[in-house]
């Protein structure tokens, strides 16, 4: 068998590759996903000791501990030389297995990930909810990091950040930045969002909704004056109203609802899509900015009329996926099939009319 490397040679080399993951699954080869595929790292498949020694070199004995107690284990490693990483450790098949998502140190600019125009005037609000949502792997976690960056710089105040891990490290500038850390600086998201209140803050994030007594708690939040800022597993703005309010008990939900009616500001809705040129993937959003009617289909319960606000919400900032969808496809940076695989309605996408062919002219003229 060829010698196993280092984890920190193929934490390094998934970097080198412009890979976004590192992930180690026993019987498997090492692997880095590059522009959304998975690119193996040696021509040998790794057995369970050998990931699991792999894995536990990146773990201090608290960690192992942990891991030992609770059979997962969600963490951030700062590697020398090479950068920051978001790991989970998990068992699969009895078989400690792992993905570490590589956090780049510089935070990017809005623009410089994609989004519209509209998200930098979401990041002058100063008080209700926003919302960034989309799949696993989505960039939610970077936008978030970008809107902070933006909010930072662009005013005076106290942001507090309630994270699990925290993956970008801020440094303070206009604002003071707040950063804890579920399980290192916190117990949990409930108690660290109630006692941010007291934190005399003007911005809360909290990186994931995970639970009824954090969307209580963030909701109150907003409520009483904070912008605050979290990240839902929801694939669109509709389906994100949806979660929060369908996570309460039935009779729970009508107070929900209202103060959801209340406070919620913008969704940012995105997923990643192939570019056509091969070189990576591009950016694809839908943007819901609360207006009057979008209240009201939230208080009545409409959400199936939501879409259609959207359509005709341009003014107002609001766009569906479909729209974006389209002007990326009219502009070439995705291809046809990619456009039709994500978009919410292949209606919005009919086939193009067929060329005509071109008449023979005849050879007696």
């Amino acid at each position: 068998m060829s010698q196993i490397r280092e984890i920190t040679d193929y934490l390094r080399q998934t970097v080198e590759l412009g890979g976004s993951d590192l992930h180690l699954s026993a019987w498997a080869p090492p692997a880095a996903r590059v522009g959304g595929n998975l690119v193996p790292l040696e021509d040998f498949i790794l057995d369970p000791e050998a990931t699991r020694r792999l894995i536990l070199d990146t773990l201090s004995e608290a960690q192992r501990a942990s891991l030992e107690q609770s059979w997962e284990l969600d963490y951030a490693l700062q590697v020398e030389g090479i950068g920051r990483f978001r790991g989970n450790v998990h068992i699969a098949r009895g078989s400690h297995e792992a993905a570490f998502r590589y956090i780049p140190q510089h935070v990017p600019d809005l623009g410089e990930l994609g989004h519209h125009a509209v998200v930098h005037d979401i990041c002058q609000l100063r008080r209700g909810l926003v919302l960034v949502t989309g799949i696993t792997g989505s960039g939610k976690s970077t936008t978030l990091a970008a809107m902070i960056k933006r909010i930072s710089e662009n005013r005076s105040g106290v942001i507090v950040t309630i994270e699990d891990p925290i993956e970008f490290v801020f440094s303070h500038s206009s604002c003071l930045i707040k950063q804890r850390e579920v399980g290192a600086d916190t117990k949990a998201f409930p108690t660290a969002l109630r006692q941010a209140l007291r934190q005399d803050p003007d911005v809360i994030v909290v990186s994931e909704m995970r639970d009824l007594e954090t969307i209580r708690i963030a909701l109150t939040a907003a409520e009483t004056g904070h912008l605050v800022l979290a990240t839902l597993h929801t694939v669109d703005a509709p389906q994100s109203i949806d979660r929060l309010v369908d996570v309460f008990p039935p009779d729970q939900q009508p107070q929900i609802i209202t103060q959801l009616s209340g406070v919620l500001e913008a969704i940012v809705s995105q997923r990643l899509l192939q570019r056509a040129d091969g070189h990576g993937r591009i950016l694809a959003s839908e943007v819901l900015r609360a207006s009057h009617g979008i209240r009201a289909c939230i208080r009545e319960r409409k959400l199936e009329q939501i879409v259609g606000l959207m359509e005709i919400g341009f003014k107002d900032g609001s766009r569906t996926i479909d729209q974006t969808i389209a002007m990326l496809l009219e502009s070439g940076y995705i291809t046809r099939e990619e456009a039709l695989f994500n978009c919410r309605e292949k209606r919005n996408f009919p086939e193009p009319p067929a060329e005509e062919p071109k008449k023979q002219k005849s050879i007696w003229t």
